[in-house]
């Protein structure tokens, strides 16, 4: 048999096959409610499930952040945020970062006691580019699919959280929401209904496998995403 007739061989075996009712989630072992039931038309029947708990919903994340090739931290204190910092610091050799006015990144710039290309006010964006890492604070960090949500508002503009080749992300535990649905009412119930000209969703770094499928990271955009959880 050819190349060609297996892989039709396999086509017909998995046309034998019946998928399973959309929403049903399986129902085996591991499975779990939502917290909140969906009703019809509801987007969470068509979404993985997320379980009830913080406890399940930040082993879930961790877990997503791994496969995705994220580094996250779950942190007790600002102590072990600051120690966490300077240690990416001294690691990678960083010379100068990307920031933005924030309850979370203005303690963390003087920790690392680095020049600062702040984004609040207008700045040079060849200046940004030279940065050795972006920190931004976020939205909202997703349980379902490993991502950091982030706006214009959020995080420092539209250029921070790209340009950088090192994305830092600094987020609180509150921050932690079960699925895309609620991340998507909470931007409703925060911004609306005045957006943010800019919205994103960070699932792990930049990558493409578009040639000979070999995963490539940093293609469009950092190489490198971290999230320090607070």
């Amino acid at each position: 048999m050819n190349e060609r007739e297996a892989i039709l061989a396999r086509i017909r075996e998995a046309l034998t096959l019946t998928a399973g009712k959309p929403g049903a989630h399986g129902g085996g072992p591991g499975h779990h409610e939502p917290a909140v039931s969906p009703g019809p038309g509801s987007a969470r029947q068509w979404l993985p499930v997320v379980g009830d708990s913080f406890e399940e919903r930040i082993a879930l994340f961790r877990a997503n952040s791994a496969e995705l090739k994220t580094d996250f931290y779950l942190l007790n204190t600002r102590e072990e945020l600051a120690k966490l910092l300077v240690e990416l610091r001294d690691i990678e050799g960083w010379q100068r970062i990307g920031s933005h006015s924030g309850s979370l990144t203005q303690p963390a710039c003087e920790t690392l006691a680095l020049p600062v290309c702040r984004t609040d006010g207008s700045y040079d964006v060849h200046e940004l580019e030279k940065c050795d890492a972006g920190l931004t604070e976020c939205d909202a960090l997703i349980a379902q699919t490993g991502s950091v949500l982030v706006t214009s508002r959020s995080a420092g503009g539209r250029a921070l959280s790209v340009l950088p080749p090192h994305h830092v992300v600094l987020a609180r535990r509150e921050q932690l929401l079960p699925d895309l649905p609620a991340a998507f009412e909470l931007v409703k119930t925060k911004y609306s209904p005045n957006y943010p000209s800019f919205a994103s969703l960070i699932t792990g770094p930049s990558r493409t496998g578009d040639i000979e499928r070999i995963l490539v990271l940093g293609a469009h955009g950092p190489k490198k995403l971290t999230i320090l959880c607070l």
